[in-house]
């Protein structure tokens, strides 16, 4: 028992000694100083501003202490919610912001340019005209809520009477549209359109608008206390059971799961693993983009349990500046996997050493994502 309380007591000193103090010292002309900011990040699941992670006040000065949760945290300041998150001076989204622990003490001074309103997005849309809008509400009764639900159609659809695979992706704001995103956009529009040209790809996507505050719930396949309830099971049951069924009797769809995809990122990472070995008769393909491995050991067992699957595939992504142990939890993943008899040649990993947590990276590597993974 002393023994414990030891390893508690070191455990907390050393979290006191490596912390990091945010002080915003500059803000933008028009900010409204009754307005409380907040901090969110991969440390926190990405919420767009818990309660905890206010930051204090005073005057015109905003200022926070985190202290050492991982060796890399990625985050952005808000005014509690994704609605309103920090942007640059003309409106365009940032880059998320990152800060390597180094140990000991250390203060940071931010300035923010701007805060992203609607009334102040100038920017205009930059999906591609074979993007529509599925629709701005469409019900998901599993969960009580709705949701924008955006549909790329290949160039040639309207010219056609063939159908076509379809791919679903995760944070629908940020794959197609810059005006609609809040830390940039894939530009799998644009990508899509090139490779259709260039080697006669064509693909049906369906892009799942994330649920703001309820995002790290509905991509959660198990309970975590420290960020959210599990809302997975309930969240992929609608996409199986409820939007599948109308985006197959709306569109030209092939319906198999060799043709069917599924894709996401960070903790929608996630949720794509859990989903592809969950559902291996919808999905036949998934691109697992730098998941939240971290957020729930179960996800061991899990892989474990269902790995001896013979026609999925697997596209595994991850930069080598995540953070501590991300690469080595990806690593351990597929190396699970291939022990349990998942096929080898249904598995891909790519390690990109300079790529980091953030929506530029899985831009420029969905291309290559989407060649393999649709590959004859």
């Amino acid at each position: 028992m002393k023994a414990f309380l030891f390893v508690i007591s070191f455990s907390f000193c050393q979290s006191l000694l490596c912390q990091v103090t945010f002080i915003i010292n500059s803000l933008p002309f028009n900010h409204n100083c009754k307005k409380d900011v907040f901090i969110s990040g991969n440390f926190e699941g990405w919420s767009g501003g818990k309660e905890d992670y206010k930051l204090t006040k005073n005057n015109t000065q905003y200022q926070i202490t985190i202290p050492k949760l991982r060796e890399t945290i990625s985050y952005k300041f808000t005014l509690g919610s994704w609605d309103f998150v920090e942007c640059h001076l003309n409106g365009n989204p940032i880059q998320n912001r990152e800060y390597y622990f180094k140990g000991g003490l250390d203060t940071i001074h931010v300035k923010i340019e701007n805060w992203e309103t609607e009334s102040q997005k100038i920017n205009p849309s930059t999906a591609s005209k074979n993007v529509q809008v599925f629709s701005e509400n469409f019900k998901i009764p599993q969960l009580n809520r709705e949701r924008k639900i955006s549909v790329y159609l290949p160039p040639n659809y309207e010219a056609s009477t063939e159908k076509y695979p379809v791919l679903y992706m995760q944070d629908g704001q940020n794959v197609f549209d810059l005006a609609t995103s809040y830390s940039g956009e894939w530009e799998v529009d644009e990508t899509l359109n090139k490779l259709s040209k260039e080697k006669d790809l064509n693909l049906i996507v369906v892009a799942i608008d994330h649920g703001n505050a309820k995002r790290i719930s509905e991509y959660s396949p198990w309970p975590n206390p420290k960020y959210a309830e599990a809302e997975g099971d309930a969240y992929l049951d609608f996409i199986v059971n409820t939007l599948k069924p109308e985006i197959d009797k709306t569109y030209r769809t092939k319906k198999s799961a060799k043709n069917t995809a599924i894709m996401g990122s960070s903790i929608g990472g996630l949720i794509t693993h859990y989903a592809a070995l969950k559902y291996p008769k919808v999905f036949g393909n998934a691109g697992v983009f730098s998941p939240s491995l971290w957020y729930s050991n179960k996800v061991i067992t899990f892989t474990e349990k269902h790995a001896g699957l013979k026609h999925l595939k697997m596209y595994f992504l991850v930069g080598g500046q995540e953070g501590e142990g991300v690469v080595e939890d990806v690593e351990n993943i597929v190396k699970i996997l291939k022990n349990n008899k998942f096929p080898r040649k249904n598995l891909y990993t790519k390690i990109v050493p300079d790529g980091t947590h953030s929506e530029s990276f899985w831009k420029t590597e969905f291309e290559s994502a989407i060649l393999w993974l649709f590959s004859k």
